[in-house]
């Protein structure tokens, strides 16, 4: 029996929407059938982006929002649901890096990681709820990082984000399950997007030389996750976490 997965119907949210896996995740829900919000603060990236959805003949819209202002994220979750009718699936996305030693890290760059990458999630998470319990098919998939999971030098601000996305994910898949949402992250490990892309060559190559499959991952094969949690096929999956590294954190 050929198995497809089918979101026609469905409405979507999907923060950093604009460039890399949140691009690639809004394109492949628009594939699937989904209507998409497309959240980042690129406007000219995001108009892109909405007129590839658009093309797959779903209805796609783009909405400006600082993921780090509470009355931003309201505003966004309202407007999609005012346009759409609903919100069926959440995809928590966005995110930034302000890479520095421990010792050595500024305040202001572990606040503007956590407040983006942990309290963006957090306060969409809320904002969202009602809507993702009334559609009867709720979905939220927070994108986290293997490191997260295992740590990385000069990353404490993003290891402490992503690592307390999983905590929260869990928490909220307890709080949400008796509701029939099925919230779930997905950890990447390295992936060709525009941040990676700006990592010390020597870096890369040694990342590979650790990855058992040997190659950086496709922001597209992280989309591909994403979409198999947001349809029928993850409908008994809740507070997990996928890993999509090639092997690396094994």
């Amino acid at each position: 029996m050929a198995v497809t997965i089918d979101l026609k119907g469905r409405k979507a949210l999907v923060t950093g929407a604009s460039r890399g896996i949140g691009k690639e995740v809004a394109l492949a829900l628009a594939e699937a059938g989904c209507d998409v919000a497309c959240v980042a603060t690129n406007e000219t990236l995001l108009a892109e982006v909405v007129t590839q959805c658009a093309s797959k003949g779903v209805k796609a819209i783009a909405i400006k929002c600082n993921i780090a202002v509470t009355a931003e994220i309201d505003a966004a979750v309202e407007k999609t649901v005012a346009e759409f009718g609903g919100l069926d699936i959440l995809v928590n996305n966005a995110g930034i890096t302000r890479d520095n030693l421990l010792l050595r890290m500024k305040e202001d760059e572990w606040d503007a990681v956590i407040d983006t990458n942990l309290k963006g999630a957090f306060w969409f998470m809320k904002a969202a709820s009602r809507s993702v319990m009334k559609s009867k098919f709720g979905r939220i998939i927070n994108i986290a990082s293997v490191a997260g999971i295992i740590g990385n030098p000069g990353q404490a601000n993003y290891t402490a984000s992503k690592g307390g996305l999983i905590a929260l994910t869990k928490t909220a898949a307890r709080e949400f399950g008796s509701r029939s949402v099925c919230i779930n992250a997905v950890a990447p490990g390295f992936i060709k997007t525009d941040m990676s892309a700006k990592v010390d060559p020597k870096v890369i190559e040694m990342a590979v030389n650790n990855i058992p499959l040997r190659r950086l991952g496709e922001a597209k094969e992280v989309a591909h996750a994403v979409v198999w949690l947001a349809s029928d096929l993850g409908g008994y999956v809740t507070g997990q976490v996928l890993v999509v590294d090639g092997g690396m954190s094994m």
